[in-house]
């Protein structure tokens, strides 16, 4: 089949990957413009552009596929099947009419929980356990297109989302070449999604990154995995930011060890982890960074530790 693939960051690269090696022509690739990033504002273009440019794929970068100019490439590559994975831009009903087979997302969730921009953080955040890769037709609405098939999987007690990010985008790279061999050979039927169980998963902001030491230590746990790599949870010690890199909820999390201590409160070192009060249980610290140092073990910060510096807020 002739493909188009629309996408941007890192995690439409692998399903990219496949459909090269795969028995199926990639015909043209669009991605979002480039743009710039980092302190020092340099104009950088995205993972898919990179592997696309390295693979002498046909590329475009309109700015929007709302105009007939935005949409000359893809018109002009007449594709089978337009394969969209975190593109970025809102595709029109001009846009989605225009591949033969329609247009298909890998959604990194089992639909229709967790539609939207984050549905890797959200799940972490909630504490799932399990998620998946949704291959879905695409329609005008916000991951609410049916469903032709998905995959699941378990989230592990420690896992985090680069990691977790990794296995899906790899899970879905295999769902998708599925799904197409059965759309071409007419195996599949699509499934409406259900209209119970519907989430959002609302793009994150900074200001979710600020730990609140009052809740359990569970919760905590979580919103230092799911925020890794941005915006990354932190919290203040005498008036400083310390990002919290690596944690996990102590087995007595549940009981609501750690009598009297106010929440906040660094209890000492445990099993080389910097152990804190929280408003139920108690959090393991394994790495965390000070406001523009590098980050380090929780021993070398215990070791750093200065004289009334003993309670996060």
């Amino acid at each position: 089949m002739r493909i188009v693939f629309a996408g941007t960051p890192e995690f439409a690269v692998p399903p990219l990957a496949a459909l090269v090696a795969s028995r199926h022509q990639v015909v043209g690739v669009l991605t979002q413009p480039d743009r710039p990033a980092g302190r020092g504002r340099r104009v950088e273009h995205g993972a898919v552009k990179e592997f696309a440019l390295a693979h002498g794929l046909p590329l475009a970068q309109p700015a929007t596929l709302r105009t007939a100019e935005g949409r000359e490439a893809l018109v002009g590559w007449a594709p089978d099947v337009m394969v969209v994975v975190a593109y970025g831009l809102i595709l029109p009903p001009e846009a989605l009419a225009l591949p033969r087979s329609g247009c298909l997302n890998i959604h990194a969730s089992l639909l229709p929980r967790w539609r939207g921009a984050a549905p890797i953080q959200r799940a972490l955040l909630a504490g799932d356990a399990e998620t998946g890769v949704a291959i879905m037709q695409m329609d005008a609405g916000l991951d609410t297109g049916p469903v032709l098939l998905e995959r699941r999987v378990t989230i592990g007690p420690d896992e985090d989302s680069p990691a977790l990010h990794a296995r899906l985008a790899a899970l879905g790279a295999a769902a998708l070449l599925e799904a197409l061999d059965g759309l071409e050979a007419g195996t599949l039927t699509p499934r409406a999604q259900a209209a119970l169980g519907v989430t959002y998963a609302a793009k994150l902001e900074k200001s979710e990154a600020r730990i609140d030491w009052r809740e359990d230590a569970a919760a905590i746990a979580r919103r230092v995995r799911a925020l890794r790599p941005w915006p990354v949870a932190e919290t203040a010690l005498q008036g400083e930011q310390v990002r919290v890199h690596r944690a996990r909820a102590l087995p007595d999390a549940a009981s609501g060890a750690a009598p009297g201590a106010a929440p906040g409160a660094v209890l000492g070192l445990e099993d080389d982890m910097l152990v804190v009060a929280c408003g139920r249980g108690r959090l393991g610290i394994l790495e965390l960074q000070r406001a523009g140092r590098r980050s380090m073990t929780a021993k070398e910060f215990a070791n750093g530790l200065r004289a009334g510096e003993e309670t996060f807020t």
